[in-house]
This record gives C-alpha cells, structure tokens and sequence, in this order.
C-alpha cells in the first residue's frame, strides 16, 4: 500500500534535514581540526614571552565548535552517529600530530625513559644528566650547546640549560633532567616499548601516534560498551571530539590515555561481574600514572576485594622487576613533585584552601576525599558505576585542583557514559589554569564549575531532592547511635 502523500513529504523532510545536520556537524569538525593543527603549528608555551594570548582564545573557539557540533549530533540518527563519532575523532586527532609538543614536555622524558630502558639500564637507577649517560643520549633531546660571545649556550624553544658543574652545559630538552624519573612500571613498559619499534632517533612522532591510536581506541571502545548497554551513542563524542583529548592527548601525547583505557576496560568488566579481569586491569590502569586509583570506589560495591585483591597483586607484578633492579629508587621523584606542586603544605588546594589555610587544607581534603570515597561505594550502581566514578573522579580533581588539565582525561569516557554534560566544566576550568597560571584564575574557574555542576545536578534530580538529601542525613546519627548500642 503506498503512504499517502503527506506521509511521504515529511519522511522526505526527515530525511533532508538529517543530511543537513550531518553536514553542518561534518563542517563543525572539519573546522575543529582545522584550528586544532593551526594552533599547534603556530603556537607554544616554551617561547620567551609565552604565546597565552593566542593559545587562550584558540582554546575557547575550539570548544564552543566542541559545544555546537555535540548539540547539533542530538539531532542526527542512524549509523551517521557512529561514522561521525569515529571520523571526528580520527580527524581531530590527526590535525594534533602536525607539530611537536606545544604545552608540554613530558613527552620528551618518555622518550628518554624507553631510550635508557632499551639500553639494558633501569629508568630509576640513574637522573638524566648523569655523565654515565652520556653514549645513550640522541641530538634531538640533548642537542650540542652553541657558541657565542659568552660562551656556549643551549638554544631552541623546548631546551633547558643544565649546569654539571665542569665543562660544557649539558643541553636538554626534557624536564626536571637532574632528578630520577617519577613514572610507574607500566608507563615504563610502554615507553621501553614505543622506543624499541621506532628507535631512539624518530623524535615526537611515535608518541603523538600512540596517543591517536589510544584516543581512537577508547572511541571506539565507547561506542561499543554504550551500544551494549542501551546508552545513547551520541555521548561517545563527549570524549571523541573533546579539544583535551587532542592537544594533550595527542600533541602533547600524555601517558595519561593509557590508563584512561584500562580504566574505562576495568569499569566494563566489573559491570559485567567479571570482577578479577575488571581488578587487572585497574591494577594496569594504576600502574600507568596511580590517579586512576581514584576511579576504584565506584567498582567495590560488589565483590569488591576480588577487584582489589586483583588490582593489587597486578600492580605489584608490576613493580616487582623494578624493585629488584632499582630497590626503593622506584619511587623515583614521586616525593620531591609532591612538595614542589604543593600537596605537602594545602598550598595547591585552590578551593579547600579558601576555607582552611595553610597546613589544614590537607586535613580537610582528606575528609572530604574519604567521605566521597564512603559515598560513592554506598550509592553507586554496580551494573552502572560510571556515575559512581564521575562523582569520585571529578570530586577529587576540584578538591585537589592541579594545575595540570591532563589529569582531566580521566574524567571525560565517564561523563560520555553518564551523560552528565556539565562535569566538562572540569578540564575546561583546568584548561584555562594552565594557560593563566595564577591562584585566582584557578579559584573562580573551578568555583564556576563547583556552582554550575552543582546547579544542574538538582535539577536533574528533580523538586524532591533536597528533601530527600535532608531526610537521609538525619537518619545518619540515628543509625551511628544504633550501631553503637548493638
């Protein structure tokens, strides 16, 4: 029977408006890459007089494209989703490799890691400016000083001086070179790893494509679990498209990504009940960078102590090469970054600190990190516990407030399979800290975020919810004196 012909004109405007919603997300990303390669090609942070300017308002251009082209994709249905999520990501991802590392250095430091580790030497066993060293070390890390009137000096954007002393100075272009290496196992076997396909002399490039490959990945790995799940696909563009993912994932190419996907693998097992495989690959994801830790609460509802149980003997495994070979110096210069962010005196707590200065914003953060801890393993989900981790996750990062956005990675495959939108205010607030490195910058940033998630939250929950709220808490002392009596 043939559908009258209303019928067939609004299925022909149906269609014909998906193609143009296709189309002008297809343009919103095009144009995404486009200023995501220009920004890398033109633009760092290592010159004399820091590029802070251009680099801040091409961050704020690439996000609200990041914004349009996420609410423009709520409009778009089918297999178009999935292609435009896959495609944005690659696109996107692949405009961040054309230039070297523009906020960062990092990526040097793993290079040299996997360099030393290939030669047969541990990465905590020696600082990088050792003079036993020396044979290992390739032009493009350590190229030769240059003489000038004063003497020989080091040049380039990313190349720092090292003074040993006697002698020439030793150039470098890796940071902190005088103090051991601060990274786990497992983001040491992945550097070792890297190297030993390409060699010592390829430069930024391998890591820049391991991060794409990592970043795609994860896509697609998103796509994938979401689809299982009944989640709307659409999300996976919240990580996909995301500009964070691009220039810190990829340009900048940080570590970071690796234990984002054995996180995000993790919290797919333990949602499956396959709670000792989730367990190994949390213990993997903490062996890459140890936040991811904080991604465990949500999964320990159930059957926890199989998924720490497991997490811990894998990290353990983990470390114990090293151990052997190095003793206590793997720990490597994970005490002294500490002390020098400012976790050791709450000087870094830029929230926390309002309330309680000084040596007290520790104890403070403590108790709020330890009571979201006790909360997420209370109300989390199970068979869901990516709200869980969302609220575990972003809590911490706003009370902990570093000054670096990467760490915000870990935060973005759970606000795509939350849905939770507002949480991206997060690695944006921390975005912006980066490029303006100041206290103040820092504090009304992620209050803005504090207030909006807060904000959107309650209404999300709906009229109800703050009594709801009021009812539970007053039942809290009921219950400890209960317990005490019993």
């Amino acid at each position: 029977m043939t559908p009258p012909p209303a019928r067939r004109g609004a299925r022909r405007r149906v269609r014909e408006d998906g193609r143009v919603r296709i189309a002008i997300v297809s343009v919103l990303l095009a144009a995404s890459a486009a200023l995501t390669a220009g920004i890398v090609l033109a633009f760092d942070l290592f010159r004399p007089h820091r590029d802070t300017v251009p680099l801040l308002l091409g961050t704020v251009v690439l996000w609200l494209l990041f914004a349009a082209a996420l609410v423009v994709l709520r409009r778009v249905r089918g297999r178009a989703v999935v292609v435009l999520v896959l495609a944005g990501s690659v696109l996107i991802g692949g405009a961040a490799m054309v230039g070297p590392p523009n906020t960062s250095t990092d990526s040097a430091r793993y290079a040299w890691d996997g360099i030393v580790q290939n030669a047969g030497i541990s990465p905590y066993a020696y600082v990088p400016a050792d003079d036993r060293l020396d044979e290992l070390r390739p032009d493009w890390l350590f190229p030769a000083p240059v003489s000038g009137a004063g003497g020989p000096d080091c040049v380039g954007e990313r190349i720092e001086t090292v003074d040993r002393g006697a002698g020439l100075p030793l150039c470098s272009a890796l940071n902190r070179t005088t103090v051991p290496t601060i990274y786990p196992p497992a983001a040491e076997i992945y550097f070792a790893a890297v190297r030993a396909v390409v060699g010592e002399d390829a430069g930024y490039w391998p890591l820049q494509l391991t991060g794409l490959l990592l970043s795609v990945g994860i896509t697609g790995m998103l796509l994938v679990g979401m689809r299982r799940r009944g989640i709307d696909q659409r999300y996976a563009a919240v990580w996909a498209w995301c500009p964070l993912v691009a220039t810190e994932g990829v340009t900048n190419s940080h570590v970071d990504l690796l234990g984002v996907a054995f996180v995000v693998a993790a919290a797919f097992w333990v949602s499956s009940a396959k709670y000792v495989r989730g367990g190994i690959l949390l213990g993997m994801a903490i062996g890459v960078k140890l936040i991811p830790a904080i991604a465990a609460p949500a999964m320990l509802k159930r059957q926890g102590w199989k998924v720490v149980v497991a997490a811990i003997v894998t990290f353990a495994l983990l470390y114990l090469p090293y151990v052997l070979a190095t003793g206590i110096g793997v720990l490597g210069y994970l005490p002294g970054y500490l002390t020098e962010e400012g976790y050791e005196d709450g000087s870094r707590f830029a929230l926390v600190s309002l309330i309680a200065p000084g040596g007290s914003a520790i104890v403070v953060a403590a108790i709020l990190l330890a009571g979201l801890a006790a909360l997420t393993i209370w109300k989390t989900d199970p068979e869901r516990p990516w709200l869980g981790q969302l609220v575990m996750i972003g809590g911490t990062l706003l009370v902990l407030s570093p000054r670096y956005p990467w760490y915000a990675l870990l935060l973005l495959p759970f606000i795509a399979l939350s849905g939770r939108w507002e949480w991206l205010a997060i690695p944006l607030a921390l975005t912006l800290r980066l490029l303006v490195p100041t206290l103040t910058v820092s504090r009304v940033s992620l209050g803005i975020a504090l207030v909006l998630i807060v904000v959107v939250s309650v209404r999300r929950a709906g009229p109800g919810a703050l009594d709801r709220w009021r009812r539970a808490l007053t039942r809290i002392p009921a219950a400890l004196r209960n317990g005490q009596r019993t």
